[in-house]
């Protein structure tokens, strides 16, 4: 089977180059249109009904068994890749898993734990808390379809990349409903498409996870070209990235994946105003101390902000309330049923949807109980629980995750108690480096979390619509860029640097 290659177009003309406008005028539509017209016209081979293409797309465990990735893709594909010759990297055999639980927790944490740091979200623990718990499932719109690959001599896992096939864009938090429009307008099915991500954690964290001791340059780029090819011979409309880190953002834009940038809200323990600490060696003396207490971050803070939060918290505290940080055996089943009430009021009370689960929360506190932080308010002179947000320990990080009250309790100021002051008392207590607040957010600025960008990475099939995304990303990047700068400039709470 040879290789996927787009179909050449041609020189671009005035119109093609023209850039996406902000909304969808009739002009771009039309354009879009004829550019899938032409597209579709140069192809040399008649495409299957789309329904055709969707029944195969979901069934490509079947597909994919004994066949595609065990023999063309797997021997001719990958081994043709010529990594530098200084790299560790073996000849390699791929293959797709349906479910997390076909390969050894011990192999998959072994490549999760490969990198820098430890992230809890990539661990076998908690993906297999996601498929076991019904939470990411196909029924759900989540296909597993992870990508392992092996040295095809000793068959020892060099790498993975938790990967899934969905027929829908919720639970990805890096939006793309706007390019499904634009590929409906042009008469395209932009599903099913092939993402790449912990479901529902808006969370950066490596996507290719390498055995500790292998080069991971030789490695992003043989797996960025597989994941390219499976998703053009599988005639997805894409594969989509979402929250990787910048050095695989980079890494794969020269095989094909469109960059894109977001913004979220992290809070940094060192007296540095609230500023990342920097890779570069010869700035790291400069980049000040670790707090010791959280009244030393408050010291960091300019006064009106300092007096605000201070404010926040004596008003929480003068309800009486009993706050708690529980870990390990304290997370009892009882906890967890009362937390997930919390979940539920939230999901509701939002017009959300709610993607986990009651199992999901008590098999994450069975299987990973050391790495989750559950801050709660307790009513005084009892154990009933008001309120909680949930967090998970990294080796470097603090991860907030969900929150949620008692339906009909409103305690002002409990939720950036729980949320945004108890995660960077805990933070500044186990020594770590930050905090990362979660999705969306610029309230979480006057409370110490600045702004930092995020990274997602994309493979759009059609030439055309590639096209016209690229464009728009190009100009999104700008505009992220911007935005992060401005809100650092002229919103941060922290005293200016001497």
């Amino acid at each position: 089977m040879q290789p996927w290659r787009a179909p050449s177009r041609g020189p671009c003309t005035r119109e093609d180059r023209c850039l996406l406008p902000v909304c969808l005028t009739s002009d771009c539509i039309t354009r879009l249109h004829n550019a899938q017209v032409r597209c579709n016209a140069r192809r040399s081979r008649a495409r299957r009904p789309a329904q055709q293409r969707i029944q195969a797309a979901m069934t490509l465990q079947e597909q994919i068994d004994g066949a595609r990735l065990s023999g063309s893709i797997q021997r001719d594909s990958i081994t043709d890749l010529k990594p530098p010759i200084e790299a560790p990297v073996p000849r390699l055999h791929a293959e797709i898993i349906s479910a997390i639980d076909q390969v050894s927790k011990e192999d998959w944490n072994a490549c999760a734990c490969g990198g820098k740091e430890v992230n809890p979200f990539l661990l076998w623990e908690f993906l297999h808390a996601l498929e076991a718990s019904y939470s990411a499932i196909p029924y759900r719109g989540w296909k597993p379809q992870h990508v392992v690959m092996r040295d095809a001599d000793n068959k020892q896992i060099i790498a993975c990349c938790p990967l899934y096939l969905k027929n829908h864009s919720s639970g990805e938090y890096v939006f793309d409903h706007s390019w499904a429009h634009m590929a409906m307008y042009a008469g395209q099915n932009y599903y099913p498409k092939l993402q790449c991500c912990v479901p529902f954690t808006p969370v950066t964290g490596a996507r290719i996870l390498i055995r500790k001791g292998f080069s991971t340059g030789p490695v992003h780029a043989l797996m960025g070209k597989l994941l390219a090819e499976v998703a053009a011979e599988l005639e997805v409309s894409g594969l989509h990235m979402t929250f990787n880190t910048v050095e695989e953002w980079r890494e794969l834009e020269p095989h094909g994946f469109l960059k894109r940038t977001g913004i979220q809200y992290h809070w940094y323990n060192n007296n540095n105003g609230g500023q990342a600490p920097s890779s570069n060696p010869a700035c790291q003396q400069s980049q000040g101390q670790k707090y010791t207490t959280f009244d030393d971050f408050l010291m960091s803070l300019k006064q009106s902000k300092r007096k605000a939060i201070r404010q926040e918290r004596k008003g929480v505290m003068n309800e009486g309330l009993k706050l708690r940080r529980l870990t390990g055996d304290d997370l009892t089943p009882a906890i967890w049923d009362q937390f997930y009430t919390f979940y539920r009021n939230t999901t509701d009370h939002k017009w959300g949807q709610a993607y986990l689960t009651r199992e999901f929360f008590h098999r994450l506190g069975d299987a990973m109980p050391q790495h989750v932080v559950l801050a709660v308010a307790q009513e005084p002179n009892s154990s009933a629980l008001v309120a909680g947000a949930l967090n998970l320990l990294g080796s470097h990080a603090l991860f907030g995750r969900n929150w949620g009250c008692t339906p009909g309790c409103w305690i002002k100021h409990l939720h950036f108690e729980l949320c945004y002051y108890q995660a960077i008392e805990c933070a500044i207590e186990l020594g770590l480096e930050r905090v990362e607040a979660g999705a969306q957010g610029e309230h979480k600025i006057q409370r110490g979390y600045l702004p930092q960008l995020t990274y997602s990475s994309h493979v759009i099939v059609d030439p055309g619509l590639r096209r016209l995304i690229e464009q728009s990303l190009y100009r999104d990047r700008a505009a992220v860029a911007y935005s992060v700068e401005m809100l650092r400039q002229e919103a941060s709470p922290y005293k200016a640097q001497a």
